[in-house]
């Protein structure tokens, strides 16, 4: 061997047991992960997910693709559909070792109502966009596993039927128009249905700019007039059965004059608690508590109703901390996993709300694949609770997470 073989084996030898080498490795394993690009595969049962978005796949292709748009959309840009993901990269978890979770429980209580897990569906409308059962095979996956079901007033179903599929009664959302006479009916009735609770949306007061909708709907060929007919104020009445009887235009659904004053009308009009949905700022908490909001929803629509590009997650503290307690906090908008729940929780969300996730399970499997998003999302939060080390959904605290800058 010359010497300048022997010189090249000795740097070759030098290399080998070299920091920057081991970090230029770790560097490429990165880059190589990131730009990973998993097989397509799409599951044939519910049985098959491995999570949420298994069933998110499977809708995609099944709907039709101005009703996957509808069901996708953020506002502009998306900047805020985006934010409501990007809001959990900054919240970590900070697991405690040692402790006894070989019983974990999820039971909580919100409103004085008892639920046997803090993890409730969302108002989603239309739902027969979705699947021919609409609202109704919700109900049933709701009553299966349990859950609380929030039915938006503008439903697919009839709420006296959707409350006999769920088995109990259901809470009940309202858009408002501004017309007070529409309001007062749909209050009355869902009060009159067995609903305890009604859902103030505040958030769609004055429209929202669905860009991704309508990049969608320019791409389905389909002839809708079939089952939308033209368009028109009889068509929404024909689709929209909560409205059945009421004398609406579509000028009525400018709300845009709404203040904090529309709560005692709905007060003096039922004796169902209120909860107002759609609150984002500390301000508006504390408003919410004084006009005697029953409880608080922290909600950006699933970034449908504004680009505020500010997620959910991170609209929580600021209510959080100006509730102080006084009334249950609820918030939506983002959540996917059982990290995402358990970190509004530990944050001090009393309850958490689904949406978009469920209705992927039903527009992929009907009720069966709502069945299984709920099952998978408890099983993913109670996996989560013996992480860190927790055993009961009253226990979580903020001291389990952290917060990134």
């Amino acid at each position: 061997m010359n010497n300048l073989q022997k010189q090249r084996r000795d740097f070759l030898r030098f290399l080998a047991t070299s920091p920057l080498l081991a970090l230029s490795a770790r560097l490429r394993a990165e880059e190589t992960l990131e730009q990973l690009s998993l097989p397509e595969f799409m599951i044939s049962s519910p049985e098959e997910a491995l999570d949420v978005f298994d069933f998110h796949t499977v809708a995609k292709r099944k709907l039709p693709p101005a009703h996957y748009g509808y069901l996708a959309t953020g506002t502009d840009a998306n900047e805020t559909l985006s934010a409501n993901r990007k809001a959990f990269e900054h919240v970590y978890l900070r697991p405690m070792r040692m402790v006894d979770t070989s019983n974990v429980r999820l039971e909580t209580t919100l409103l004085g109502q008892k639920l046997e897990s803090p993890i409730i569906l969302a108002p989603v409308g239309s739902q027969g966009a979705f699947h021919p059962e609409a609202e109704l095979a919700t109900a049933r996956a709701a009553r299966a596993r349990n859950h609380l079901q929030i039915l938006s007033n503008v439903t697919s179903s009839r709420i006296e039927d959707v409350i006999a599929a769920r088995g109990e009664p259901v809470w009940f959302q309202l858009y408002p128009t501004n017309q007070w006479a529409v309001a007062k009916m749909m209050l009355e009735r869902a009060e009159a249905a067995g609903a305890r609770v009604v859902v103030l949306t505040v958030d769609l007061n004055s429209g929202s700019n669905r860009v991704l909708l309508e990049q969608y709907i320019r791409t389905d060929d389909r002839d809708c007039s079939s089952c939308h007919g033209n368009g028109g104020i009889n068509d929404f009445l024909r689709m929209n059965p909560m409205y059945h009887g009421a004398e609406v235009s579509y000028d009525h659904f400018d709300t845009s004059g709404m203040t904090w004053a529309y709560l005692e009308k709905i007060r003096q009009a039922t004796s169902m608690k209120i909860v107002v949905k759609g609150i984002v700022t500390r301000e508006d908490a504390g408003a919410a508590v004084n006009a005697g909001a029953d409880a608080v929803y922290v909600s950006n629509h699933g970034g449908r109703a504004e680009a505020s590009g500010r997620g959910a997650l991170e609209s929580l503290r600021e209510v959080v901390e100006t509730v102080n307690g006084r009334v249950p906090v609820i918030v939506d908008s983002g959540f996917r996993r059982g990290t995402d729940i358990f970190k509004a929780l530990a944050i001090g969300a009393d309850a958490v709300a689904i949406g978009r996730a469920y209705i992927w399970g039903l527009a992929a499997f009907g009720q069966a694949g709502v069945e299984k998003v709920l099952e998978m999302l408890n099983g993913e939060l109670q996996m989560v609770m013996r992480q860190v080390g927790i055993a009961s959904v009253p226990g979580i605290s903020a001291k389990y997470v952290g917060m990134t800058n």
